[in-house]
């Protein structure tokens, strides 16, 4: 399994903490060069360096996905400072708890933004050089949620990850018959700092002290415990690799067993 993705050219948004740390290191591991967007530019560039500690380039973007500008510098960045993009994984997402009752527009169009417009344009802006070469592999984070619709207090993420899952199966379509692959990801309890804030809001909106929303949660899962980064690190790093070349247009879960269609 060494070697998954050797001498391949990747762009992880979102790529400074959590699940897109993980993406970013697993690939490198794997032998794959790799670009940190993040919003964040000191967690890209921290991540960056992890990644050239591991023997391959590297290079941070602070990217902001939710507009033009910060995703044609992201893929500007790529091509300068290590060529064409080989794989690209849409990871940057954002969350929120809120009442279903109370919800803005504005935090609707904000998650919309981030979530589901920001991994379409991202492809568009992409996919047209994999075309051309006739290569290459997208990775898209959607989520149980977008399956499930697993809280009633997070409406507008829920409905962002189900766009993912179509914006995946579109692309997919668009991009097989050059040879070009479009797959999604859906993780369930992933132990990271999004969840963290997830059971701590969550919590206070139910009265429920910290850790007993994510106990809740885990307790449902068949394998008896949480995710790691590294779990759908790994199920990424697959999709992206030759390994998967006859899979395009799936929503593979990362659940435990939690979800299972």
């Amino acid at each position: 399994m060494d070697g998954l993705v050797a001498g391949r050219r990747a762009i992880v948004t979102g790529g400074g903490r959590g699940i897109g740390r993980g993406i970013c290191l697993e690939l490198a591991r794997h032998g794959a060069d790799v670009v940190v967007a993040d919003i964040n530019g000191d967690n890209a560039a921290a991540v960056a360096g992890e990644v050239r500690a591991l023997g391959r380039r590297a290079t941070s973007v602070a990217g902001d996905v939710g507009s033009a500008a910060g995703r044609q510098a992201i893929l500007a960045a790529a091509e300068e400072q290590l060529g064409p993009v080989d794989i690209l994984v849409n990871n940057a997402g954002i969350q929120q708890i809120v009442d279903p009752f109370t919800l803005s527009e504005a935090d609707w169009d904000r998650m919309m933004a981030i979530n589901a417009k920001a991994v379409f344009f991202m492809c568009q802006l992409v996919l047209p050089g994999m075309i051309q070469r006739q290569r290459g592999a997208v990775v898209n984070l959607a989520s149980a949620a977008g399956k499930l619709a697993i809280t009633p207090v997070t409406p507008h993420y829920n409905a962002s990850k189900a766009a993912v899952i179509a914006i995946t199966k579109t692309w997919a379509r668009i991009a097989a018959p050059h040879g070009v692959r479009v797959n999604c990801v859906c993780p369930g309890m992933i132990d990271t700092e999004m969840w963290q804030m997830i059971d701590i809001e969550w919590g206070q909106m139910l009265g429920k002290p910290r850790g007993e929303t994510w106990a809740e949660r885990v307790a449902q899962v068949p394998m008896g415990r949480g995710g790691t980064p590294e779990d759908v690190a790994r199920v990424i790093t697959f999709l992206a690799s030759d390994m998967a070349g006859y899979m395009t247009g799936q929503a593979i879960n990362v659940t435990g067993g939690w979800v299972t269609f």
